[in-house]
């Protein structure tokens, strides 16, 4: 394991990405939480998404919670953006880190933002133009980059495909996601490699998901590559709409007792996240799938009382 990175990046994305397949919860509830994590030791946090409050209700107070969780000197505080109105609201609400998001699945992007995957492209490179000339960055998720829930299996050259033009159109990063948690180690060696070998001076974070069980297991396989930057939810909040029933991210504070135990940095406080775990299940009102969460890290020990 001496090849693995010597710290990674957490980009925590509970408060939007979790917080986005859950039922609404209070403004108040989910500045609450973004303040929480903010004392964590997490250096970066997906705060919110400017979308249409008909498409997902979950985030109609993004302005709102814009305006008033504690923006923390050090931590980047990023905006998800469906499209170029999306981007103007975040960037007049002084967000200063946006992310544009197209799936490589036609047909996924058609169901989730109402337009081809082309069309959603020509679309971010006027989001890219319009923020860097607000002096904001746009990092591009291309979604369903291992598979989608329409079509399958998605070729990986279309991935690359997708990403080139990202990058071409300006892009300051790319993010790859496992949509609905179809990833496994091979395939993400194979993508990685590809966009590696595409695009080899582009910052790259992973984002997967652990509906099949497989997520921490692709994080160990992108690690083995030397990815280096990685999305999580706390508590594992959040859930996978397409597959009913199943966990959605993977857990922040498991990635963290994970790679920390292998040698990996990550600069956060693991008992102070599993603390916000525990915060997260009382504002969804629900068991998160976290097992860190219910069990503890490896060094907490039990008190002995003797036998029963």
């Amino acid at each position: 394991m001496s090849d693995l990175p010597e710290r990674i990046s957490l980009r925590e994305v509970g408060p939007r990405d979790g917080l986005q397949n859950e039922a609404p919860v209070p403004t108040e509830a989910k500045v609450r939480l973004l303040d929480a994590l903010s004392q964590t030791g997490v250096q970066r946090i997906e705060a919110v998404s400017f979308v249409s409050p008909r498409a997902i209700p979950a985030m109609a107070d993004a302005d709102e919670v814009w305006a008033a969780f504690a923006h923390e000197a050090g931590i980047t505080y990023s905006a998800l953006v469906p499209n170029l109105r999306g981007a103007t609201r975040a960037l007049e609400a002084g967000c200063l880190d946006i992310e544009a998001v197209v799936s490589a699945s036609d047909t996924h992007n058609r169901a989730n933002l109402n337009r081809s995957t082309a069309e959603s492209l020509d679309d971010i490179a006027k989001v890219i133009a319009l923020a860097h000339e607000r002096g904001a960055v746009c990092h591009v998720t291309v979604s369903t980059a291992w598979g989608c829930p329409y079509e399958g299996d998605v070729p990986v050259g279309r991935v690359v495909e997708v990403a080139r033009r990202a990058v071409a159109d300006g892009a300051d990063g790319l993010s790859f996601g496992d949509t609905t948690g179809m990833a496994t180690p091979t395939r993400v060696t194979e993508l990685i490699g590809e966009i590696r070998s595409a695009l080899p001076d582009v910052p790259v974070n992973l984002h997967f998901h652990n509906t099949r069980g497989t997520g921490l297991a692709n994080v160990l396989a992108a690690l083995q590559l030397g990815v280096a930057d990685f999305d999580a939810s706390v508590g594992g909040l959040g859930g996978c709409p397409y597959a009913p029933g199943a966990s959605g991210n993977i857990a922040s504070e498991e990635l963290v007792h994970m790679v920390e135990d292998m040698g990996v940095a990550t600069g956060v406080d693991l008992e102070a996240l599993i603390e916000v775990a525990r915060l997260a299940e009382r504002i969804v009102g629900r068991e998160l799938p976290s097992q860190v969460l219910r069990a503890g890290p490896r060094t907490r020990r039990s008190t002995y009382h003797g036998p029963l």
